[in-house]
């Protein structure tokens, strides 16, 4: 159990993905300060009012919308949404674009080695022996071989 765990945790998309979060968290909270320090006392500026009041309305028996946080808000998502798409997204999907045209090789042909073992096991097979017996044929002649130095 803890073998399979060990695997798992190892694997690089795992790792990939806590640096992600990580980074993701401090982005976030750069944002976030970013808003909470210049964009909502400009919003409440904006908005009129003094202190505590500003950027928000209060109707009847104290009940307070506060736009101004909800803007903040808004605004910290469309930040942290604009910088990951661009800074994360359109990369990965021009390097996807890049693979579906094909700018990656194709894979090699069979080596000639491989295509002769082909050919031996083909023969072997059609002149009536077993797989077993193919493969001990096989392990004989490249026995010889390997004895003989080649």
């Amino acid at each position: 159990m803890l073998k399979g765990f060990k695997d798992f945790i190892m694997r690089g998309n795992v790792i990939d993905l806590a640096v992600g979060v990580v980074v993701g968290a401090a982005f976030t909270a750069l944002v976030g300060a970013f808003t909470d320090s210049f964009l909502k006392p400009l919003i409440q500026l904006v908005g009129g009012g003094e202190g505590v009041a500003a950027g928000a309305w209060e109707v009847r028996d104290g009940v307070v919308f506060d736009y101004a946080t909800f803007l903040n808000a808004a605004i910290t998502f469309l930040l942290t949404a604009a910088t990951l798409y661009f800074l994360v997204v359109f990369p990965m999907n021009k390097l996807a674009e890049r693979r579906k045209r094909g700018e990656e090789p194709p894979p090699a042909a069979p080596s000639e080695e491989i295509r002769l073992l082909t050919e031996i096991r083909d023969a072997l097979l059609a002149q009536g022996r077993t797989p077993e017996q193919s493969r001990r044929a096989l392990d004989d002649l490249l026995g010889q071989e390997r004895q003989q130095g080649r």
